[in-house]
């Protein structure tokens, strides 16, 4: 579809090139001017105004087409940068209900056993992470519209680099399928979803592909309209760790030893020091 837009172009240019006689002034064109130098007047320049309605019609179609295509990243992309976070790389954002769990450990005043207030509407406990698009925020889906699949990311990701399964790229493509599907869902049932069985973790994306992330943000630095791929990652393995208990035995390991004596290492806190001792 593109292609022929181009040569209505290129046609178009050709011929009222030759119709006002300047074949030297486009570059391309100049060379496909030849082709109609021996037709009359009146051809030319029927030629001429039939390539240039076909292709501004050509437009117009594309206009409508732009939106079931990869090609929406056009109309996204300002938006998508504009509502690019402008938190320093790496950061790492915290979940308030876990926070306020901190706070609550902390505080010698609160009583955790404490009953709700009466009449205080039972909260739905919290998810932690995303397990799917629908726990995904509105900047991460717009990320995942955005991505016009070129692959910088991909090119630029150490793990991919070194044969891992991780691909940026698929990343945002696989969130963009899933979004799809949810959305036909919701149509084919009368604006409500119905369990389909599937989600973005697990259906679309593995969890190999997931720990395979050094977290190093080159694929962030790289894309050049803010996408961040990165963050999906993170959420999804925010799930993993927070929900399924899903973690690599090694990260288990360090977080046992964090909550057991305070560091990574399996050592207890007053052992710390003997090494100084060794002869």
């Amino acid at each position: 579809f593109e292609v022929v837009l181009m040569c209505l172009f290129l046609v178009m240019n050709a011929t009222d090139t030759t119709f006002q006689n300047l074949g030297h002034g486009n570059v391309i064109s100049q060379f496909i001017a030849p082709w109609f130098s021996s037709l009359s007047e009146g051809t030319l320049h029927v030629i001429e105004r039939t390539a240039w309605w076909i292709h501004i019609a050509g437009i117009l179609v594309f206009l409508n087409y732009l939106y079931f295509s990869k090609h929406l990243h056009i109309l996204l992309a300002f938006p998508n940068t504009y509502f690019g976070s402008v938190q320093p790389k790496g950061k790492f954002n915290n979940l308030e209900a876990v926070t306020n769990e901190v706070k609550l450990m902390m505080d010698p005043n609160a009583d955790p056993f404490a009953a709700a207030p009466e009449g205080a509407e039972e909260e739905e406990p919290a998810k932690f992470g995303a397990s799917d698009v629908m726990d995904l925020n509105q900047i991460q889906l717009l990320n995942a519209y955005t991505c016009t699949e070129c692959g910088r990311c991909t090119s630029a990701c150490p793990a991919n680099l070194t044969g891992k399964k991780l691909s940026p790229r698929k990343i945002m493509m696989d969130t963009r399928d899933r979004l799809e599907e949810v959305g036909k869902n919701i149509d084919a049932n009368g604006g409500e979803f119905k369990d389909d069985g599937k989600q973005l973790l697990g259906d679309y994306i593995t969890n190999e592909e997931l720990w395979a992330c050094t977290t190093c943000n080159a694929c962030v630095e790289e894309c050049p309209v803010s996408i961040n791929p990165l963050s999906i990652i993170l959420e999804m393995r925010r799930y993993l760790v927070m929900e399924q208990s899903a973690a690599p035995m090694e990260l288990n390991n360090m977080m046992t030893n964090i909550e057991n004596n305070g560091a990574p290492w399996p050592y207890n806190q007053m052992d710390r020091l003997n090494w100084a001792n060794e002869e």
